[in-house]
């Protein structure tokens, strides 16, 4: 039933000449793989119910079907394929050039599809300078299937590899395939020529209009004299991206070599917009909603400062107005501050905190520099005062706290939103002395996240966290800020339980935050489609008052959650329910935000 008749018409008025046609598609093969190729190939049948523009226009559409299945037989390695198309009855090679085909009905169209055996390769050559290489190294195997994109990839990647050589001007010489219909085999020759070793050359910046074209240069760590490599190249290109103040960013080499011998390039960039503002929320049964908005300039000086001016309000809905949570910061980094390594880091931040806890009061200046040991490995260090106001299970105390953070982090992973291979390793130390009671005291942390996918589209994919910590130092617990002692719940650790409610307990069964702890969370991250996925999952925890955990009071939470795939990351959803829940504690939680739990 067609409930918008119209569609038809209006669809035909817009294409001239309008010609409609049915088409008859034997793919000639049983095999579903071979068989979706060829229908995903054809336009004609994708196209299918859509008219096209003239007799003439129809048959061009069959002439090119037909050529793109050949090429689809011939990347299944299918080289004696045979495709016969007839448009109106007739043969398509047999039609004049201006065809009339005067039928008042749509026109018969019959695509019939002899696959043919698959080739597998036979004898494999490389010379020139790509002589010596192993085939099995670029997936030409001697009796392996001959499929056609495996040659044009191994091709390619000769090239590549001279080129990781310090040879900026490879080329591919010869690249050529003979198949053999008596034997069914594909005999292959690929040629190179690797040209001579380059330096980098003179390095200019175009398409710079408030940045510092002299800092782009300098950031991008491609310096004249260095030795040339395209991965090296790659990654600049990257890391200018990651500033935010381009939206494109283009490396473009010479075609050929300066009188020196060295290849200059120019990094061609196009400024994006340099403000910003934006909003945020999360919400989850336990916690409440949380709000956020933010203001940004990425470009405050000329040489990509970041000035952003952050607020939020979170547990509405969970508390009455007076016991909200509140926050502020002022947040500034400079890259490049030290080194195009380097980038300096800045802050001012205030916040009113009401959990069950505690209630606190505090603000914190810092200030610290982060080094990019390689494209992996950070470090970070620097300076921390923060000075709160706290009442809690030991009552109201003020305290002043001078602190040197320090962090190393690993990242391999191949996503920062969705990860689903690699790992992100953390380990921090934070010495600290309070003065108010002339206390000494660190805290350690650490963690690590792994993501393994299984299956050539990664829709199944493990991951898993790791985390603990500890507080040395200090002769009574109160001696530490609330702020800084230890506490698990809620969405960010265990789920299933309010936020901060795991947590050693004093005789009133006040929350007291501990010295350490361990957590750990695994997650099946199972994709139903393209854009929907399911997650279901299990968070373990325990805090203790001692310097390593007692693991006399483990909780968990278990639970499923819904993914909903955005270019900005996933839409998350997870309901979970503690499997040993506190008396009068919380029954169940529900958590909504952008991007996966870790």
């Amino acid at each position: 039933m067609k409930f918008f008749e119209g569609d038809d018409e209006e669809a035909a008025a817009a294409v001239i000449d309008p010609v409609n046609y049915t088409l008859t598609l034997d793919p000639g093969t049983d095999d579903d793989d071979l068989k979706q190729a060829i229908e995903n190939t054809a336009r004609l049948k994708q196209d299918e119910g859509t008219p096209v523009s003239g007799d003439l226009g129809l048959v061009i559409k069959a002439r090119d079907d037909r050529d793109r299945i050949l090429a689809a037989l011939y990347e299944k390695a299918r080289y004696g394929g045979v495709v016969t198309v007839t448009v109106g009855g007739r043969d398509l090679d047999s039609l004049p050039p201006n065809p009339e085909f005067n039928q008042r009905g749509a026109v018969p169209v019959t695509i019939s599809v002899e696959p043919g055996p698959a080739f597998t390769f036979g004898e494999v050559a490389f010379s020139g300078d790509a002589e010596g290489r192993n085939p099995a190294d670029y997936g030409l195997v001697p009796g392996a299937r001959a499929d056609s994109t495996l040659i044009l990839k191994a091709g390619e990647k000769v090239v590549v590899d001279l080129k990781a050589e310090g040879r900026p001007l490879a080329r591919l010489t010869e690249r050529n395939a003979t198949a053999d219909h008596k034997t069914q085999t594909v005999d292959v020759v690929i040629a190179a020529e690797g040209g001579p070793v380059a330096p980098v050359g003179e390095v200019g910046v175009s398409g710079t209009k408030t940045v510092d074209p002299d800092f782009v240069q300098r950031y991008s760590r491609i310096n004249a004299g260095q030795p040339y490599s395209p991965e090296a190249l790659t990654k600049a290109a990257e890391r200018l991206r990651t500033l935010g103040v381009f939206s494109s960013v283009t490396i473009r080499e010479a075609d050929k070599l300066a009188p020196d011998g060295s290849l200059p390039m120019t990094i061609e960039v196009s400024e994006g917009k340099h403000r910003y503002f934006g909003v945020g929320a999360q919400y989850s049964n336990t916690d409440g909603l949380g709000l956020q908005g933010y203001w940004g300039h990425r470009n405050l000086f000329g040489q990509a400062e970041s000035l952003r001016l952050e607020g939020s309000v979170n547990r509405i809905g969970e508390s009455d107005i007076g016991n909200l949570d509140y926050s502020v910061g002022i947040l500034f980094s400079k890259p490049g501050a030290f080194g195009p390594a380097s980038t300096f880091n800045a802050s001012l931040k205030a916040s009113i905190v009401d959990p069950d806890a505690y209630k606190a009061f505090t603000t914190t200046a810092a200030a610290g520099v982060s080094v990019e040991l390689s494209d992996r490995d950070t470090v970070s260090a620097g300076g921390e005062v923060m000075w709160s106001d706290v009442e809690d299970a030991f009552g109201k105390n003020k305290y002043l706290t001078l602190a040197i953070p320090i962090e190393y982090v690993r990242d391999t992973r191949d996503d920062k939103l969705n990860p689903t291979e690699g790992y992100r390793a953390m380990i921090s130390a934070k010495p600290s002395y309070e003065i108010e009671r002339g206390t000494f005291f660190s805290s350690f942390e650490g963690a690590i996240t792994g993501y393994q996918a299984f299956g050539e589209e990664k829709r199944f994919v493990l991951a898993g966290k790791l985390a603990a910590g500890t507080i040395i130092g200090g002769d009574e617990l109160s001696d530490i800020p609330a702020t800084r002692r230890f506490f698990l719940g809620g969405g960010g650790t265990v789920r299933g339980y309010g936020y901060q409610e795991i947590s050693p307990r004093d005789g009133r069964n006040k929350l007291l935050g501990g010295r350490s702890y361990v957590a750990a969370t695994a997650e099946a991250r199972i994709g139903v489609t393209e854009t929907i996925g399911v997650v279901p999952f299990i968070d373990v925890g325990t805090v203790s008052t001692d310097k390593v955990p007692d693991f006399k009071d483990i909780r968990a939470g278990a639970g499923i959650g819904l993914r909903y795939a955005t270019p900005f990351g996933p839409l998350r959803l997870d309901v979970a329910v503690p499997l040993k829940k506190y008396p009068g504690g919380t029954s169940f939680g529900v958590y909504a935000g952008i991007g996966q739990s870790f």
